[in-house]
């Protein structure tokens, strides 16, 4: 496809995106997204970040496969989670799934800094050289397990979780800021999966609801060899 190709396809996706939010307004509570998401959607190339025989299907609004058993999420999905998070210029955000990196570039266009945990190290190598190349500097990759967090880095303002945990893991709840957002969707593959965005407030005290039905890859466990 030319340039022209793909701004034409961007477009439409956009459209689709709008659509949906409205069509789904009844769940989320939300009828549009902010213009700072879907400007920062219209920013990212997503071409980019799609196998490269699926660059003609970038812009469906649709999961892609990018290999290993993991999936680039659909774009309705990927605005939605980052409109749910209310994000600010300053915010730091931690990223449990990075993928092919797509999910923490949008972020990237948004917040200060964004730390992105990959369990698989392929994909992790991939994503972190993509951003680089594209010149999402203010994102950090690691390949690591997304249910231990990055402790070092807490507490974040916001964190994102792009794979679908049995239960929400304690580590990130923890390292979850007074007053952060967590968006996180819950449930085992064969089961229905919901999207949650927990509080954290004043107290300490983490509170959750119901954003929408979702269907996500398996949250999974880093592999570790005999040395580790």
């Amino acid at each position: 496809m030319t340039d022209s190709e793909f701004d034409r396809a961007q477009r439409r996706m956009l459209e689709e995106i709008a659509a949906d939010a409205r069509d789904t307004r009844s769940w989320t509570g939300r009828e549009r997204f902010s213009d700072g998401v879907m400007a920062a959607l219209a920013r990212v190339p997503r071409h980019e970040f799609v196998l490269p025989d699926d660059t003609d299907c970038a812009y469906i609004n649709r999961p892609r496969g990018i290999g290993h058993g993991q999936t680039i999420s659909q774009p309705y999905i990927v605005a939605l989670m980052t409109d749910i998070l209310d994000l600010e210029p300053g915010d730091r955000v931690l990223e449990v799934g990075c993928g092919s990196g797509y999910q923490a570039a949008v972020l990237a266009e948004l917040c200060a800094k964004i730390y992105s945990l990959e369990t698989l190290e392929p994909l992790a190598t991939t994503a972190a050289a993509r951003l680089e190349r594209l010149g999402y500097r203010n994102v950090e990759v690691r390949h690591g397990d997304g249910f231990d967090g990055w402790p070092e880095e807490a507490p974040f303002d916001a964190i994102i979780v792009t794979a679908a945990p049995d239960t929400i893991p304690n580590a990130l709840v923890e390292q979850l800021k007074i007053g952060g957002r967590m968006a996180v969707p819950v449930g085992a593959p064969q089961d229905t999966q919901v999207l949650y965005l927990c509080r954290k407030n004043e107290t300490g005290r983490t509170t959750r609801h119901s954003v929408l039905p979702v269907s996500f890859v398996p949250m999974i466990r880093r592999r570790t060899t005999k040395k580790e």
